[in-house]
């Protein structure tokens, strides 16, 4: 990924506004998987950016637009008007900026340097493991599947019970304090910003988390810096560096066709939230030991 050929090419709200109905278009199927369908409808409308941004679900559906796509398009412009606001080349030099620090060539996010995440081995009757899928499944049968237009606030609550899990057993196997904060603001001389959720042991800060659906290389450099922001913080500093965990993701999907006792479904969704604890636990737990030992 080249910062310089792609994060550059994100627009400001204000650019946005600016849009003709054509690079509209070229933006919406760049950012979002709308079926073309639906594109030829906004092209047939002759929806120009400003019009995107201020448009509410029953101008889409005037358009000739379907329920969903109508509420997706609404909840994507609100999502534009949110985060399109700091995309600027601030943003941008702020990740150079701090990537320089650390001998990382911004032009070259791939050669992040690699690091093979701690792993702690949890058994399938683990009682936080337990209690962890029976309220995903909950959610599943309260809220439904998490989509590709779901919002943060949804994938959120599939977050929560993961976060909640690893923290008791982090806690429960070491013994120390180890605390959530939803909504954590990081705060620092030269950044501050909100993260999903920070997570502290004895007042230090030692991970942050954020659920990116659209921008993510935006959300990149937000973290990014954030991460900087949250080195800075800390009272005790360790050895600060940058890198990354493997190229290949642990996925979970969160679907309804894992409510069925015994499918195959069921079965593949107990085993990567499994798999995604275990890596969970793993860092906490190694974090929480660096920090009470750097404690003495």
């Amino acid at each position: 990924m080249s910062i310089s050929d792609d994060i550059t090419q994100n627009e400001t709200v204000e650019d946005i506004k600016k849009f003709d109905n054509k690079s509209l278009i070229k933006f919406l199927k760049k950012n979002t998987p709308l079926k073309e369908e639906y594109l030829n409808i906004l092209c047939e409308q002759d929806v120009d950016g400003y019009s995107f941004l201020h448009a509410t679900e029953e101008t889409f559906l005037r358009y000739g637009l379907k329920g969903g796509p109508a509420t997706f398009l609404v909840n994507f412009a609100k999502k534009c008007r949110e985060e399109k606001k700091n995309s600027s080349y601030k943003t941008i030099k702020d990740l150079r900026s701090v990537l320089e620090k650390f001998g990382i060539d911004s032009n070259r996010l791939v050669d992040l340097p690699q690091f093979t995440p701690p792993f702690f081995s949890l058994t399938d009757e683990e009682v936080e493991l337990q209690q962890c899928i029976t309220e995903i499944k909950c959610r599943l049968r309260n809220m439904g599947p998490v989509i590709s237009d779901s919002n943060e606030a949804l994938r959120n609550e599939f977050v929560s019970p993961i976060l909640h899990a690893a923290l008791n057993i982090v806690r429960r196997i070491t013994n120390k304090e180890i605390v959530l904060y939803p909504r954590f603001e990081i705060m620092s001389d030269e950044n501050t910003g909100r993260v999903e959720y920070g997570v502290k042991s004895l007042e230090e800060l030692i991970c942050i988390t954020e659920s990116k659906q659209y921008f993510v290389n935006i959300g990149f450099i937000q973290n990014v810096v954030q991460c900087e922001s949250a080195l800075q913080t800390n009272k005790k500093k360790t050895t600060e560096k940058f890198s990354s965990t493997s190229k290949n993701p642990i996925n979970i999907k969160f679907s309804e066709t894992a409510l069925t006792e015994n499918s195959e479904e069921e079965l593949e969704l107990s085993k990567n939230v499994k798999r995604v604890l275990e890596v969970i636990v793993g860092l906490l737990k190694d974090k929480v030991e660096d920090v009470t030992n750097s404690s003495f």
